[in-house]
């Protein structure tokens, strides 16, 4: 008798939790989608309005699907006075391949001397330069402004990729992936004769290739999304990059007559980093698992 008591209270109990786990799941889809939208509807207006007529864009009520879609808005952004907008996507990508590069460079070095070289104060400097991620970025624009106008950089590409050709956050994030790697293979190596350029080449960079990679998606990401500082360098029109080239073209369209087109131009200008997300997703999210393993 007290075994069947024991049984039916268990299996109550069982019940209860399962019905706790399902309203938990629930409620954290419901969050979740709550969440989604407020992400996806913007992008979905900016889609649906880059489609529209004038004549749809102003209308009242607002249409939430395009009533009679049309690609001339594409066509108007390459054409006239937006023209200029193919230089600014040069401009774009053009400084973030060789800020990329610098980044990398730099950010690979140095997390390599920080995970496995032995030197004086290698602790002291590596608190100093975290401390550093505690200080707002828009706080050094005043003090990397006026370096960049005494050396003369001012609508210079060099001021647009030097100040950010290297990034303590990313050193932080190689160090700790560098730092997974056993000791075995470095102590292995130096007794083979190899040098510690060699071993990094040859063995930390194959093994951290999938953070390297984000390093890589994240840096293209953040140099054509960056808008503070190439607008504050870059003030001539022909070395603007496209966030701040798109508000250049349409700042003088305050009744909203041009909205459609400017849909279509930030379509275009999100368009590649929605499809780099998309085919890189899987080594950003191995990149930053394996960064959290050991600290």
């Amino acid at each position: 008798m007290e075994k069947e008591e024991l049984y039916f209270a268990s299996e109550k109990q069982a019940k209860r939790y399962e019905v706790i786990r399902i309203v938990k799941l629930c409620l954290v889809y419901f969050a979740l989608s709550v969440a989604a939208l407020f992400t996806l509807v913007p992008f979905y207006w900016m889609l649906a309005t880059s489609f529209k007529t004038l004549d749809e864009v102003i209308r009242v009520p607002a249409t939430f699907i395009p009533q009679n879609p049309t690609i001339d808005n594409y066509l108007d952004v390459f054409n006239g006075r937006n023209s200029i907008l193919i230089r600014y996507i040069g401009n774009t990508l053009l400084v973030g391949v060789f800020t990329t590069i610098l980044v990398v460079v730099t950010t690979v070095l140095a997390a390599f001397a920080f995970s496995r070289l032995d030197f004086k104060g290698k602790n002291v400097i590596f608190s100093l330069l975290l401390a550093t991620m505690m200080v707002p970025g828009e706080m050094m624009i005043m003090t990397n402004f006026t370096t960049v106008a005494d050396l003369n950089w001012l609508n210079t590409y060099q001021a647009l990729i030097v100040p950010f050709g290297t990034s303590v956050f990313y050193i932080f994030f190689l160090r700790q992936n560098f730092m997974q790697i056993p000791d075995e293979l470095y102590y292995a190596a130096k007794v083979d004769g190899n040098s510690d350029f060699k071993y990094l080449w040859k063995v930390m960079i194959p093994i951290a290739r999938p953070a390297i990679i984000t390093v890589v998606i994240l840096e293209m990401i953040g140099s054509w999304n960056a808008y503070i500082w190439p607008r504050t360098v870059s003030q001539n029109s022909e070395m603007k990059l496209v966030t701040d080239g798109l508000l250049s073209l349409f700042q003088s369209d305050t009744g909203g007559e041009t909205s459609h087109i400017m849909m279509a131009a930030t379509t275009v200008v999100s368009l590649p980093l929605l499809i780099a997300f998309v085919c890189f997703k899987k080594y950003i999210m191995r990149g930053v698992a394996r960064s959290g393993i050991k600290g």
